[in-house]
């Protein structure tokens, strides 16, 4: 479930919801203690005004008396409201814990707040100095309002809030994952088709219109992974094919030598004949292998190594020497044209052996006498080297494939001018030119076929 993105999605909405509610909730807290303050303040103002009236005109102890009745007749039984008076005359004061009041620190404005014993909630308090008039001196007077409903609807606004929050955010939870449930079900449908997808099923594929948008990219990578993945796998099976085929016919060859010469007695010299028999099938066998093997270590990437600067035109002309004799059999001869004084970084034992195989190609493919022509282009980016041969044209559908392995263009597999081949020199080839990182091309026109590869320059 960690990895679930359904759990993801549930978390970080219910992430956001309690963000959002508690920026909500804070700012209403605000706003909330604000109102309350306010109208807190205001009443406290408005009771100050009318003791500070009534305080600051009595300036005698007569009168003075009369303050205190009227103050004790304003203060409530429950201490809702309290007054102080502090003076320096002890005859003009009022109040209890007048020590308390001295140690009160006002806030601007005059208003505070004062905590009594016995009390829950402080007081909000006003204080002020008022003047000396008559034989009363100079007094501070401060008058203090239970703020006890004002904590009380803030801490029942803050109870509310944190319910209503705690009851928001387990809706949203609840209403997304419903979301990515829903939300998710096309991926899990195209999960479900995935899994349907057998060797014998790769021709389907997942239906785009069906899909949101934000999921038709997915789709249509998933259906290219699919192309490629069938197109492998036919590419596997004719392979296997074309592998149980190459090597049954030396295998069959080397087993029915054998019999025939194990039927009856044979002479020395017979045996002789048939043991040099079985040693070109198996020679043939070993070559099959290694190339398949090759191939093999090319495709989990390995890279050319020992590279070195060579001319190509001296590397085309030691790989022709090999095919002196076949060419004066066949009455063949090799030109090398373009670019002789170009040069390259190579392997330069890869980069005969795939010269040989696409000598050896146009060798078997061309007619007695022919001229065959080794073009060699220096490019910007690297060196183009082509062999060209006259002969039979190749159909356009086939040149793609000329570099599939086993791939035979004349499916009756026989040998031509006395060369055998078994359909995997082109394949080299082109695993040679990517090892080198370069390409492969084969172009076939005017009755002139022309296969070769490139080589970057490094």
């Amino acid at each position: 479930m960690k990895n679930s993105i359904i759990v993801r999605l549930v978390i970080m909405f219910a992430a956001a919801a309690l963000i959002i509610f508690s920026l909500i909730g804070s700012v209403l807290y605000a706003v909330v203690d604000n109102e309350l303050l306010h109208h807190e303040r205001n009443s406290l103002v408005t009771t100050f005004k009318d003791i500070e009236y009534m305080v600051s005109r009595a300036g005698t102890t007569e009168r003075w008396a009369h303050v205190r009745a009227k103050l004790d007749t304003l203060t409530p039984a429950d201490g809702k409201v309290r007054f102080w008076i502090f003076s320096d005359d002890p005859r003009f004061g009022y109040g209890k814990d007048l020590a308390e009041l001295h140690e009160f620190a006002n806030h601007p404005n005059n208003l505070g707040r004062m905590s009594i014993k016995g009390k829950k909630y402080p007081l909000h308090t006003l204080t002020r100095i008022l003047p000396a008039y008559l034989d009363r001196p100079a007094i501070r007077l401060t008058v203090g309002v239970d703020a006890a409903s004002y904590f009380e609807t803030l801490r029942t606004f803050v109870a509310a809030m944190t319910g209503l929050s705690l009851a928001g955010v387990l809706l949203v939870i609840l209403c997304g994952y419903w979301i990515a449930r829903t939300g998710l079900q096309p991926l899990k449908k195209m999960s479900d088709k995935a899994q349907t997808l057998s060797p014998k099923t790769l021709s389907e594929r997942l239906t785009l219109s069906a899909l949101p948008d934000e999921l038709s990219d997915l789709a249509q990578a998933f259906n290219g992974a699919l192309d490629r993945m069938e197109n492998a796998y036919k590419q596997l099976e004719a392979f296997n094919a074309d592998v149980a085929h190459e090597l049954r016919t030396p295998l069959a060859n080397l087993i029915g030598e054998t019999q025939v010469a194990l039927s009856r007695e044979r002479s020395a010299p017979e045996f002789e004949s048939v043991l040099q028999s079985n040693l070109e099938e198996m020679d043939r066998l070993r070559s099959i292998i290694n190339d398949m093997l090759f191939l093999a270590r090319c495709d989990q990437g390995e890279a050319a190594t020992g590279l070195v600067h060579a001319l190509i035109a001296d590397e085309v002309q030691k790989t022709m020497d090999f095919f002196e004799f076949v060419l004066d059999e066949t009455g063949m001869r090799v030109a090398i044209s373009g670019d002789t004084h170009a040069t390259a970084l190579i392997e330069t034992s890869l980069f005969r052996r795939a010269l040989t195989n696409l000598l050896q190609n146009a060798i078997q493919h061309s007619p007695a006498g022919a001229c065959i022509e080794v073009a060699i282009d220096a490019k910007n980016h690297g060196v183009q080297i082509a062999v060209s041969n006259p002969g039979e044209p190749v159909e356009q559908g086939h040149l793609p494939r000329l570099f599939d392995r086993f791939y035979r263009v004349d499916t009756a597999r026989r040998d031509i001018n006395g060369i055998h081949g078994h359909g995997l020199g082109l394949a080299i080839v082109k695993a040679i030119a990517l090892m080198h990182g370069g390409s492969v091309f084969a172009a076939s026109t005017g009755g002139v076929t022309t296969i070769g590869f490139t080589t970057a320059r490094f």
